[in-house]
């Protein structure tokens, strides 16, 4: 299979997670009528451009055609694995390759050496004279360089007899991973081929499953009514700032959805086409830190964060907006301190001109900047629950209401 390079640009990733929110909250509002059944062309078209390699996208239409997908997705995958063995198998057999002829190249640097010396040694020996007593010594040192060039030729040739085993790997692997490459890339132009054909089959497609669902009508699955975050909102200045809270969180719990096709690309180009990337894991764990600061104010409006409330549970109305104006000062201690560190952070990033240690090197300024954001809509909420507690406090007490 050929190689994914892409590189996600980084002004794609600041604009996709400024743009695809506020595009998913337009689309959201547009749900189908309630006990309204059917399908729609933007459904069939996504499932065929994000999951039509599978033949989603006729499933989804009822058109049993779309299992014919799977023998050659599977084809791909298995064959991506065996090139991925055979890969190791050549690498491992060119390495081992190489440190055979480094090995025979130090050998013989050391007969070379030893050849040398014994030469060296045999021109001093012919100056001493017979009786003297470096003579036994000399011939000592001109044995043992002999003894050391027998021993390093015996080795220099056992090496050399396992180069062919080692081609033999290293040619047998690469024949193998080119014969699967082959299957793989036929199989994914079957695959292209037969996406290309659908995209317009599937209106007709549309219109058969349309009328199959009218002859034969599924029956009506009741929603569970979730209730609406929006009636957490107050009045006046306190529901303006709910209402931010609100916006920002829904803005932010779309990102989600960005991680889903990011994480789905990265298993296709990892398991299919062997190219894993280090972009879309690090692109991913930002974009979570940065909606973990943003969605507090939101998390903060609902109340999901988590409380121990053994006895503040039990206290009446008045009583919990007593509490929670005494301790909203350590709320807003916390606060302040995050955005002052914050305002740190981000002017140290700016100044440098901070980017990550990936090759991906994308600027940390805009991260470390949403940390004043995110401490900001903290503050905020965190006012907008002090004013209604105040209201709270300073209205009729349960007793009287009722009466």
């Amino acid at each position: 299979m050929p190689s994914v390079n892409f590189v996600l640009p980084h002004w794609l990733y600041w604009s996709g997670l400024l743009i695809f929110p506020l595009v998913a909250m337009y689309l959201s509002r547009r749900s189908m009528p309630s006990g309204e059944q059917g399908y729609s062309y933007g459904v069939a078209y996504f499932v065929w451009l994000v999951g039509g390699f599978l033949g989603l996208h006729r499933l989804y239409l009822r058109n049993s055609w779309g299992l014919v997908f799977w023998p050659l997705f599977a084809l791909i995958l298995y064959a991506s694995a065996v090139e991925r063995e055979a890969r190791v198998l050549h690498s491992d057999a060119v390495a081992e390759l190489a440190v055979v002829e480094s090995s025979i190249a130090r050998k013989e640097k050391s007969i070379t050496k030893s050849e040398a010396t014994i030469a060296k040694t045999t021109e001093r020996l012919e100056t001493v004279a017979p009786g003297d007593r470096s003579v036994k010594r000399l011939e000592r040192r001109i044995l043992k360089e002999q003894e050391k060039i027998k021993r390093n030729r015996t080795s220099i040739e056992d090496t050399r007899n396992e180069v062919p085993v080692l081609q033999k790997i290293s040619a047998e692997a690469e024949a193998t991973r080119e014969r699967w490459d082959s299957f793989a890339l036929y199989s994914l132009i079957l695959i292209a081929a037969l996406l290309a054909l659908d995209l317009f089959l599937i209106p007709s497609l549309l219109k058969k499953a349309a009328q199959q669902l009218k002859d034969n009508p599924e029956p009506v699955l009741e929603k569970e009514d979730l209730g609406d975050d929006r009636e957490a909102a107050g009045k006046g200045l306190a529901g303006l700032l709910d209402r931010i809270s609100l916006f920002t969180g829904e803005y932010v719990a779309f990102w989600s959805v960005i991680a889903v096709f990011v994480y789905y690309y990265e298993v296709v180009v990892r398991y299919v086409f062997n190219s894993p990337t280090n972009w879309a894991h690090e692109s991913m764990f930002l974009m979570f830190g940065m909606q973990y600061l943003i969605a507090g104010s939101y998390a903060m409006l609902t109340e999901s964060h988590v409380r121990v409330d053994i006895f503040y549970a039990k206290m009446s109305r008045r009583g919990k907006a007593g509490v929670d104006l005494l301790t909203s000062v350590f709320f807003f201690i916390f606060a302040g301190t995050l955005l002052v560190t914050g305002l740190i952070f981000s002017m140290d990033a700016i100044g440098q001109n901070e980017v990550s240690f990936t090759e991906w090197a994308v600027h940390y300024w805009p991260v470390k900047c949403v940390i004043v954001v995110g401490s900001l809509l903290l503050i905020f909420q965190g006012l907008s629950t002090v004013l209604k507690d105040i209201a709270i406090l300073a209205g009729p007490s349960e007793k009287e209401g009722a009466v």
